[in-house]
């Protein structure tokens, strides 16, 4: 790592996507490092989650230590009291924060008022831990991430965004199909953009689904309205409507093509009936994946 902190795929240094998946494979399929024995970490979450709480709960135990939950309504960050009395308090009672939050800046606060790691665990800028999930659900699958071509369909939000990062980053190409004005933030497709530049990779976007999914190795998706998107969200499903990947667009991919979606997953919008199904999709090991890439992370920032 970088700093001591995990708030994007950027704070991995060169090299450091394969090497946090070849430790995340590893500690899949052997023991458990404990190297969390004796340790607290407190989770830190303004939104509801499924598969990021039940996954960092598991690995903290698994690796030793204790997990404290704090909800919203108990912390209101920024509202009962600032992000950086927060983090003063915290920094003198457990070992570590993860965070899943509205504000990207509320994670940099917490980071920056803290001398403990702290570990991005959703915000509205990234989802690293999720992307790394994915590249690992990705090596298990193919045996290899050099030169695959990943295709993602829709907006250009926070999954995106850290899954551009992961796949730039560890010599994968990838290509985004999404409308014009929601394609990937500019800071972020020009950080994605230097990543390929080092890696060799292409990085592309285009308006047009099929042109994004043909002949690719992974098919991505996300849901079309995002926590905070509700306002939006009559406009959303018109502006995305031939967007949705079902049977006939995967056609264009790759016969052994994988299927890939971070959940939860909206039927009949972003997804058709059946995708999730679909003899490709490995949806289901990505949820149990994020358990071991983060696993892997929180063993990388304690040490091990």
């Amino acid at each position: 790592m970088k700093n001591k902190d995990f708030l994007s795929i950027l704070d991995l240094s060169d090299g450091e996507v394969e090497g946090i998946i070849s430790k995340a494979a590893s500690i899949k399929q052997g023991s458990t490092p404990q190297i969390l024995s004796g340790k607290t970490v407190a989770l830190v979450f303004e939104k509801p989650s499924l598969r990021t709480r039940v996954s960092f709960e598991v690995g903290v135990k698994q690796m030793g230590g204790t997990c404290i939950f704090l909800s919203n309504s108990e912390i209101g960050l920024g509202v009962r009291e600032p992000e950086a009395d927060v983090a003063k308090v915290l920094d003198r009672l457990v070992d570590c924060v993860v965070a899943r939050v509205f504000s990207h800046r509320s994670l940099e606060i917490l980071a920056e008022h803290t001398s403990i790691p702290v570990v991005n665990a959703l915000s509205d800028q990234a989802h690293p831990c999720q992307a790394l999930g994915d590249c690992l659900t990705i090596f298990e699958r193919k045996g290899s991430l050099e030169g695959l071509k990943v295709a993602f369909v829709g907006d250009g939000n926070n999954i995106a965004g850290s899954l551009a990062l992961a796949c730039s980053s560890a010599g994968m190409d990838f290509t985004i199909a999404s409308p014009q004005n929601y394609k990937l933030p500019e800071s972020i497709w020009n950080q994605a953009t230097a990543e390929a530049e080092k890696r060799g990779t292409n990085l592309r976007w285009t308006q047009e689904p099929k042109d994004a999914v043909f002949e690719a190795d992974v098919v991505y998706t996300d849901v079309w309205v995002s926590m905070g998107d509700e306002e939006e969200k009559e406009e959303r499903l018109s502006v995305f409507s031939s967007y949705q990947v079902n049977e006939q667009l995967v056609k264009f991919a790759k016969d052994d093509f994988l299927f890939m979606h971070d959940m939860p997953a909206h039927r009949g919008e972003e997804i058709s009936e059946g995708m999730l199904e679909h003899p490709n999709s490995v949806v289901y090991h990505q949820s149990e994946n994020r358990l071991h890439a983060q696993k892997a992370v929180l063993a990388e920032l304690f040490g091990y």
